[in-house]
């Protein structure tokens, strides 16, 4: 096999990759794009002039390209386009009243801007090009000098406040919220999942040694990097889905299960939860022991020195609904971070919208020792 010349390789790396985005998503964000640059360039010509609105149609163009197509990216939050624009309007104005109105100013402005975007961290690629429109707004006759950074701000609103509402519309998230971890225990220990594996500091130690600007937030890298480590196991571990280690031959209860009934099948079958059918045999909600135990040690209220009589609370008044649900096609391997993470012991699995078993951490561990013991032979 021939290995190809350096020159090769280098020809190959002008080439790039294939997009992971689909031709929906691409005409959704070009539409918003349009949309959002559209209304931010008509207001600010409505308020200061079209001439000026136009002036700063180009930064604001890229601004829209990266708010409405790479929303999920770290230079398209909110922060990195308002931060981004006041800075770049500062400095521009301070430069261009030094400086005049020269080349030799913007380029300066351009850095200066740069160099104050990374501490204060709203990096935005379109700023810069708002530091060089900004030194050359004075310039245009009939403008006020407090124009330019007026309508600098009020673009920069009027974009950020259309990606605001047409991503979230049309099924993007807009910002990236942080991901929070759920801590069941209510403890000091990380999550099941965090105490082997990649960590949340592992990734903030590789980025630190990399030590260069990457286009992604720390949250989205984390998702990618658990993603892949899900993918990984899935493909390690084979095809073992929930419907061949769920439990089949089911206890379950009804809404008007009175609360011993409950306790003595939790305790003769030596279960944690009960799932409750309706009379269609649907699944309306689960029961813990815990949600069990609360109402025994609760004491009748008084009432003018007389005790309350209150009608015993049946399971129906005490489950949780919506249950959160899994199919008999699911991978083991996407079940490993709901029962281990999110303090769930069983999960409840459909098929067809009908209950037909139930996967706990015991069944989990038991698939996981086979897939280990299947490695070894």
């Amino acid at each position: 096999m021939n290995t190809p010349s350096r020159l090769h390789q280098w020809c190959i790396a002008f080439l790039p990759n294939a997009p992971h985005t689909r031709p929906r998503e691409w005409l959704r964000a070009a539409l918003g794009a349009s949309l959002g640059f559209t209304f931010a360039t008509w207001l600010c010509s409505q308020f200061f002039g079209l001439q000026l609105a136009v002036h700063f149609s180009g930064p604001l163009a890229a601004s829209a390209v990266l708010l409405f197509a790479v929303s999920s990216g770290a230079l398209a939050q909110p922060w990195s386009i308002l931060g981004s624009y006041l800075c770049a309007t500062l400095v521009g104005v301070v430069v261009g009243h030094l400086l005049d109105h020269s080349l030799l100013g913007a380029a300066l402005a351009i850095g200066l801007s740069l160099l104050l975007m990374c501490p204060l961290r709203c990096l935005h690629p379109p700023g810069g090009a708002i530091a060089f429109c900004v030194v050359f707004a004075p310039m245009i006759p009939g403008v006020p000098n407090w124009y330019p950074a007026l309508t600098v701000l009020s673009a920069a609103l009027a974009l950020l406040g259309c990606a605001l509402i047409y991503n979230n519309l049309t099924g993007m998230r807009y910002p990236r919220q942080r991901t929070s971890v759920t801590d069941a225990h209510h403890t000091d220990d990380p999550s099941p999942g965090e105490r082997v594996g990649i960590r949340g500091t592992d990734l903030d130690q590789a980025l630190d040694e990399l030590g260069a600007f990457v286009d992604v937030t720390r949250e989205d890298l984390e998702l990618i990097v658990k993603s892949t480590e899900r993918y990984a196991l899935r493909r390690s571990m084979g095809d073992i889905r929930a419907g061949q280690v769920m439990s089949r031959d089911l206890v379950c209860a009804a809404p008007s299960t009175s609360i011993k009934q409950g306790l003595h099948l939790l305790r003769h079958h030596h279960l944690k939860a009960l799932p409750i059918l309706d009379r269609n045999q649907q699944l309306v909600g689960i029961v813990s022991l815990s949600d069990l135990v609360a109402p025994l040690h609760s004491r009748p209220a008084r009432r003018f020195g007389l005790f309350e009589r209150k009608p015993r609370p049946r399971l129906g008044d005490l489950m949780s609904s919506p249950v959160r649900c899994t199919t008999v096609d699911t991978h083991v391997a996407d079940l490993i971070g709901v029962l281990s993470d999110r303090g769930l012991h069983c999960l409840p699995v459909l098929e067809n919208d009908k209950l037909v078993g139930m996967i706990t951490q015991t069944d989990l561990i038991a698939a996981l020792q086979r897939d280990l013991l299947a490695h070894f032979d």
